[in-house]
């Protein structure tokens, strides 16, 4: 059964395994939650399965061009904002920037753009952070296999792709332009990951596009499936919150506070292996009362925009107009290319890992290596 159908059967009455049924009474909206014990729960199948433990990890955003029109991205194609792509030598400075900062982990982010995002463009840019950078994810569009496998051979091992809705009605409404629009293609992209060698895989869903329940349902029914069928590799789950962007898109189904705390409580006590993962879309407060509850891998001092952490590519700012590249006029004074979305924890991520360290966590900024995979040299009796 392949994942479009055995979606299918999980959106239909009666079609929900065992384990969905259990996850879909947590998060009901007719329960009565103890949210309290939910997540003393939670908290303690956390300990149990990771430790004490915090993975650490920052987004690089290689280019905020696109050709997609997503109506809640800041860089959907329409959007006036100012954009730049980075050469990987510019990526190699933002990289060294949080290198020092204590980062192994980095995630490449960048539009989907094949003039400025391509293959062979992602490929030098691993190739020249794989000696200084072990752990290397993507969240770019997706691919064929064969180009997947590319990327693993030239030091990627992880890969990150959200289906942003579940709902295909609203997926629909939602991606007016450009390949993205086929929600069956992204759909079965962690499957052709998986097959193209990632050892690591991450979904999600972008709550606050459509019911967050019916989300979360499919989501976790979507990880269900990839856990049977794609056992191999380790999985993250991420629940991003709409947050400001370019575009002025609001979101039409909030999810509460308390309510997001059911969520993560959920999805660790049903999955207990699963990574689930909090970026800095929350704010410290929150993001801080979440740290113990079920997290195991958190962004921290992010930013959203290709060049935010040092300043560099601001020399080749520039706006499109249906799809065309269109000059700087003197009247934009702006060095900086426009974010994705507005950061809510600005907090460095020094004094993030700090705060872990205060509430008897540990901070793993680096948790793999390749040498792992190199075979063990025997010497022979001399």
């Amino acid at each position: 059964m392949s994942v479009v159908e055995f979606l299918k059967e999980t959106g239909q009455s009666g079609g929900k395994s065992v384990l969905l049924r259990s996850f879909a009474e947590i998060i009901s909206e007719r329960r009565s939650v103890d949210l309290e014990k939910l997540a003393h729960q939670s908290a303690s199948v956390t300990r149990q399965h990771f430790g004490r433990t915090m993975r650490m990890f920052a987004p690089i955003y290689l280019s905020n061009e696109c050709i997609n029109n997503c109506s809640y991205c800041g860089f959907s194609r329409d959007n006036p904002i100012l954009r730049t792509s980075l050469t990987v030598e510019q990526v190699r400075t933002e990289a060294r920037h949080l290198f020092r900062e204590g980062f192994r982990n980095l995630l490449l982010v960048a539009g989907e753009h094949p003039r400025f995002v391509s293959e062979g463009y992602l490929e030098d840019c691993l190739a020249s952070l794989r000696q200084t950078i072990p752990g290397i994810a993507l969240e770019v569009g997706p691919m064929e296999e064969s180009e997947y496998a590319r990327m693993v051979q030239t030091g990627c091992e992880g890969l990150v792709v959200y289906q942003e809705t579940y709902h295909r009605d609203t997926y629909g409404e939602l991606h007016t332009a450009g390949p993205k629009k086929d929600f069956d293609w992204r759909l079965r992209c962690p499957e052709r990951g998986y097959a193209a060698g990632f050892r690591r895989i991450g979904i999600g869903a972008l709550l606050g596009l459509a019911d967050w329940r019916s989300d979360a349902l499919m989501l976790a029914a979507h990880l269900e499936y990839l856990y049977k069928t794609c056992w191999k590799s380790s999985f993250t789950i991420s629940l991003p919150r709409l947050r400001p962007a370019a575009g002025g898109y609001h979101a039409k189904h909030l999810i509460s506070d308390a309510e997001f705390v059911q969520l993560i409580c959920a999805f660790r006590i049903c999955f207990p292996q699963v990574g689930i993962v909090l970026s800095t879309r929350e704010p410290a407060s929150l993001r801080n009362s979440l740290f113990p509850l079920g997290i195991t891998s958190i962004s921290a001092g992010s930013h959203t925009e290709p060049g935010g952490y040092t300043g560099t590519g601001g020399n080749n700012l520039h706006l499109t107009v249906q799809g065309r590249r269109v000059e700087l006029n003197e009247s934009i004074s702006q060095n900086c290319a426009t974010g994705q979305f507005d950061i809510a924890d600005e907090r460095p991520a020094a004094e993030v890992a700090q705060y872990l360290k205060d509430i008897g966590l540990d901070p793993v900024w680096k948790d793999w290596d390749s040498a792992i995979l190199s075979p063990i040299k025997t010497h022979s009796a001399m």
